[in-house]
């Protein structure tokens, strides 16, 4: 394109905010796409509170933690499917019907979960938001992203990233507001349902894609769209730059219509797209967020704080926290790139799971001793401790670890001296709570728990900028428009099925080999995270659409990240070639 790539900097944030005077059409689409994202972070933050008090309904979910991963994680296994079928839908249909096919399926789930009388319709009811959320997953950020300005693409789709921070935070607020109604978990899983509902009619006010419209050969119609998104002294070249884009990719075409994996692999800038975008989006999990985000209540107990409405009073500070890092991201992604925002991102988690993996360590290895005599002063003890040789050597967490129907009752009068080891039910823990005792179940009173709360803080702040927004951003501007929907749709099926595996064992995982362990395997993963980002991901900050596909035919290996973006006529030859 003449006249170089625009330079996109702190005047790209400006230009943001300023859409909502001089053009809200724009904000207006992607407001209403973004209602997806909103979805897709309800439904992750509102589990986790919800989990808690379906334990005390049903109880064989409270005594078998693979139920609890199942009802986690069917969602998720919902969501790979929707993923996986999302792409072609998205290619075949339009970005707009598969978001409000997304939303009918959500809505349909709330409902069912809503109403559930087990936890067998609970899980359907689960399977079926899964449905939508890993349809909209994809979905929203590309209809964004498609229908954005050049210059301000990146603030929109992050925008989306927001939503779902949004959503997560209103999930712990709703979460706490339904903590004394009846039904408690029926109403924050069931108040999914109007979010859905608003999206279904707002969605069809709004267009379809300019490029999926231009792709299918309705160009009247998308160039009708693309004068109301861009200035008019711009608008001309975007379309003239869209219609030769479109028109390549249909020659490339016309020999073979069907995509297939093998021509995906076989085209090169195809090839490295999904190197990057689909190991961002594993990365994206295995680094750890969800198991943050669907666990939190429980990591804030397994820190020591045992009251499940201050659990989920806590865990709304660090949903907080994911909202306002979404926020940096609007501002930054356009500033300092989409690379180096990762990288900033990665090195800060780092620091904060080591934090997390030293003050579990010492949670875990420091907890309160099990007193025989405030064992005996109740008639429900534990049966693992009463057969016990070493019951001396008893403390809190060997009483947890014992048995899941085992609990401990803390000392009246300080909660990190001896305390009893007790049979894990409502009459013990009645009896408990009745002499102002507090009652553990998943952790053990700590003096290190605010060190624990500190580590999850940092670890929200320095995710949610980079890694939460960043992976969305590359895999709705990476791919060429003929591969955009089977490739983001194989990037958002790697991600849920990384999120799956992450979310069904994170628990187990704690059981069997402890918290900080846990943590511990998160930092490797970081690190190795750390270095495919320096190698593998291109920096696409400033580049519209169609240049991005240059940029991957001329590169392959991409470790000079603090250089700024060059036209594709003035990159020079000994800079970033294949290697």
């Amino acid at each position: 394109m003449d006249g170089g790539v625009p330079e996109a900097d702190v005047s790209a944030f400006r230009e943001c905010l300023s859409l909502s005077w001089k053009n809200p059409y724009v904000l207006r689409l992607a407001f209403s796409a973004g209602i997806g994202g909103f979805l897709f972070g309800y439904d992750t933050g509102v589990i986790s509170g919800a989990l808690l008090y379906i334990r005390d309904d049903f109880k064989e979910v409270d005594r078998k933690t693979w139920l609890q991963e199942a009802i986690v994680s069917m969602a998720l296994a919902g969501a790979i499917i929707g993923a996986s079928v999302g792409g072609w839908i998205n290619d075949r249909f339009g970005r707009k019907k598969a978001i409000i096919l997304a939303d009918t399926l959500f809505f349909i789930g709330s409902i069912v979960m809503a109403a559930s009388i087990n936890p067998a319709i609970l899980i359907v009811g689960r399977v079926f938001v899964g449905l939508g959320v890993g349809m909209a997953s994809m979905a929203s950020p590309l209809y964004i992203s498609e229908a954005s300005p050049t210059r301000v693409r990146g603030a929109l789709v992050s925008l989306n990233g927001f939503l779902i921070t949004g959503g997560q935070f209103l999930s712990y607020v709703i979460n706490l507001a339904f903590t004394n109604a009846p039904g408690t978990w029926r109403w924050m899983l069931g108040v999914a349902a109007v979010p859905a509902l608003t999206q279904i009619i707002l969605m069809n006010f709004l267009p379809e894609s300019p490029r999926w419209l231009f792709r299918k050969g309705k160009e009247e119609e998308a160039k009708e769209i693309l004068r109301k998104i861009y200035p008019p002294q711009d608008v001309e070249d975007e379309i003239n730059a869209l219609k030769e884009s479109v028109e390549m990719e249909v020659s490339e075409s016309s020999a073979s219509e069907k995509v297939s994996i093998m021509k995906l692999l076989e085209t090169k800038t195809v090839r490295r797209g999904l190197y990057a975008g689909m190991g961002l989006q594993i990365f994206q999990q295995f680094v750890g967020i969800n198991t943050v985000m669907y666990y939190s209540p429980t990591i804030v107990q397994l820190a020591g704080f045992a009251s499940n409405r201050v659990a989920l009073l806590l865990s709304l500070v660090t949903a907080g926290l994911n909202a306002f890092g979404s926020i940096l991201s609007i501002y930054f992604i356009d500033k300092t790139g989409r690379k180096k925002l990762l990288l900033f991102s990665l090195s800060g988690v780092v620091v904060s799971l080591v934090v997390l993996t030293v003050v579990f360590h010492e949670t875990t290895t420091h907890s309160p001793m099990v007193s025989t005599i405030e064992t005996s002063h109740f008639n429900n003890t534990c049966p693992d401790y009463t057969t016990a040789f070493n019951r001396a050597d008893w403390n809190c967490m060997t009483c947890l670890k014992a048995s899941s129907e085992c609990g401990f009752c803390a000392s009246i009068t300080n909660k990190l001296l001896p305390g009893a080891c007790l049979i894990s039910n409502d009459t013990a823990q009645d009896q408990c709570q009745n002499e102002d005792r507090l009652w553990y179940t998943r952790g053990c009173p700590s003096q290190y728990g605010w060190l624990a709360l500190i580590g999850l803080g940092l670890y929200i702040i320095f995710f949610s900028p980079g890694m939460g927004t960043v992976p969305w951003v590359v895999n709705s501007e990476i791919y060429p428009l003929r591969y955009r929907g089977v490739c983001g749709g194989m990037a958002s099926t790697s991600n849920w099925v990384s999120n799956l595996i992450v979310a069904q064992s994170f628990l187990s995982l704690t059981q069997a080999i402890g918290t900080s362990y846990t943590f511990m395997i998160f930092i490797f993963i970081t690190v190795a995270a750390i270095i495919f980002v320096i190698i593998f991901v291109p920096e696409t900050k400033g580049l519209p659409i169609e240049e991005v596909e240059n940029m991957l035919e001329r590169r392959s290996l991409n470790f000079r990240f603090w250089q700024k973006n060059h036209d594709s006529g003035d990159v020079p030859k000994q800079k970033n070639q294949p290697l």
